[in-house]
């Protein structure tokens, strides 16, 4: 039997368990409802498990015609990218708030948990799927919180080497 998610986790697990109720309610496999949607039905274990990329606008409109589930997928979508982090970044975050040993190589860019608010905040704006200036300064408040577990006495050993490339690339929000 298939892992039950909790659709109050996220909205993205909402909506990957409207899409696993109705594609079992048509009678469906997940790799039948995959070709319908001229996806693979790895992408349609993702979305029903909230797990990797969210849905494309697209994609919720081929899910929502090929389930008949009258506009219910197409309505959830703006919800689901809402979310300030997708599912993997608060899992991956939830990780890091347990660790107690963090070891990073960073040939690209400065770790968040090294940034400074205005390096993140550059950084971070870069995303393409960014909706809001709100959702950016939520992004940014996130990632300075984390930061601030380095000063607890029951902090992570941190550990960060940088490839020169790192402290010397010029940045684009340099004046």
């Amino acid at each position: 039997m298939a892992k039950e998610i909790d659709p109050s986790a996220s909205m993205a697990a909402l909506f990957g368990a409207r899409v696993r109720r109705l594609r079992t309610a048509a009678g469906l496999t997940q790799a039948e409802l995959g070709a319908r949607t001229h996806v693979v039905s790895s992408r349609i274990t993702q979305i029903e498990r909230a797990s990797g990329a969210k849905p494309t606008p697209a994609l919720a409109r081929a899910l929502d015609a090929a389930l008949g589930a009258d506009h219910l997928l197409v309505d959830l979508w703006p919800y689901v990218y809402r979310e300030a982090f997708p599912d993997w970044s608060r899992k991956f975050m939830a990780y890091a708030e347990r660790a107690v040993a963090i070891r990073q190589y960073a040939a690209h860019v400065v770790p968040g948990l090294l940034q400074t608010e205005r390096y993140a905040r550059a950084v971070l704006s870069l995303d393409p799927l960014l909706d809001s200036e709100e959702q950016l300064e939520e992004r940014v408040a996130a990632r300075m919180g984390r930061q601030r577990r380095l000063d607890l006495p029951e902090r992570p050993d941190l550990w960060a080497i940088l490839d020169e490339a790192v402290l010397r690339r010029p940045s684009a929000a340099a004046p």
